[in-house]
């Protein structure tokens, strides 16, 4: 009798084994599918909605540092070809794995004219752009309109033949980092402060455009941007500055090597999205491979500021 009964219960192995392996296939299945709809999920929110964004130079001073990170809207002028985030991985391989710098890890449609639901920005938005024929976003502050005549005389900003409002402001106190270096560039404007440490004591001028919009700028000298034009900004286009006027590859500068400016006004098309606010700020302290330097290295003092543009009455 026991031998019957065990003769009767072998044959169940086989089917519970074949189900067990099935099980573990379909669980398998199942994460792959779960992890490419949340890629999937953040690709479109990153497309259409918001994006983080990392400032990698100077040309935004003194409102944007390099090392902040910034959330940027991507429906305010609505959407175009530029809109779609879509990775590539060569290059993501090429940047974290091989460290080569200076590629863009994402991909860029073919131009396609026009904007979904499209709207112009507003004089004095920061936007993001990625020029013609390239494929990295620059960050920029919108300052001509279409049918607008710009120009720049001696540093001074032109709009429509009126000179635009300045207003000597105090120096800006920048704290030097390694990615405020206070370098070359800003040469003779390092100086120690009462308490000890470094800063980039940089000169200050208040533009504020015709439609009230007001933002601070640097200005340290001479520099090629300081006479340009006049030109006239074409229908659906923007004309676009830094606001480190002196250290800024913007409209008034040709696109290519050795400038990398924007070729002059650039078609709206090219407008990525709208900066919102810094997320936070980091001083290039950073160690990778040691967690405790990544809080060091913060800079407490930018996490949440508005990048919304201020209007005086």
């Amino acid at each position: 009798m026991p031998d019957e009964a065990l003769t009767m219960d072998a044959p169940a192995a086989g089917p519970v084994a074949t189900s067990q392996r099935g099980g573990k296939g379909s669980a398998l299945w199942r994460e792959i599918k779960g992890l490419a709809l949340v890629l999937l999920a953040v690709l479109l929110f990153h497309s259409f909605v918001a994006k983080p964004f990392y400032i990698p130079s100077e040309s935004m001073m003194p409102v944007l540092l390099k090392g902040d990170r910034l959330v940027v809207s991507k429906y305010p002028y609505g959407w175009s070809y530029v809109s779609p985030t879509i990775p590539n991985p060569a290059a993501i391989f090429r940047g974290l794995v091989l460290r080569r710098p200076g590629e863009s890890w994402g991909i860029t449609l073919p131009f396609t004219e026009g904007r979904l639901f499209g709207r112009l920005p507003e004089r004095g938005h920061i936007v993001i752009v990625t020029p013609p024929g390239a494929n990295e976003d620059y960050i920029k502050r919108v300052i001509g309109l279409p049918g607008d005549t710009l120009e720049v005389r001696g540093g001074r900003l032109i709009l429509n033949g009126q000179p635009v409002r300045r207003e000597i402001r105090p120096d800006a106190m920048i704290p030097v980092d390694p990615n405020a270096p206070c370098g070359i560039e800003f040469m003779g404007f390092g100086v120690q402060a009462a308490d000890g440490k470094r800063y980039c004591r940089l000169p200050i001028v208040r533009e504020t455009l015709p439609n009230g919009a007001t933002y601070d700028t640097i200005d340290v000298g001479e520099s090629p941007g300081d006479d340009y034009g006049p030109v006239r900004v074409p229908a659906d286009h923007v004309f676009l500055m830094g606001d480190n006027r002196d250290r800024s590859a913007d409209s008034r500068f040709q696109t290519g090597a050795g400038v990398n400016g924007l070729g002059g006004a650039v078609p709206w098309e090219n407008i990525g999205g709208r900066a919102e606010f810094i997320t936070f700020s980091l001083d290039g302290t950073t160690e990778v491979l040691n967690p405790a330097s990544w809080f060091g290295a913060l800079r407490p003092d930018r996490a949440g500021g508005s990048l919304r543009v201020h209007k005086r009455s």
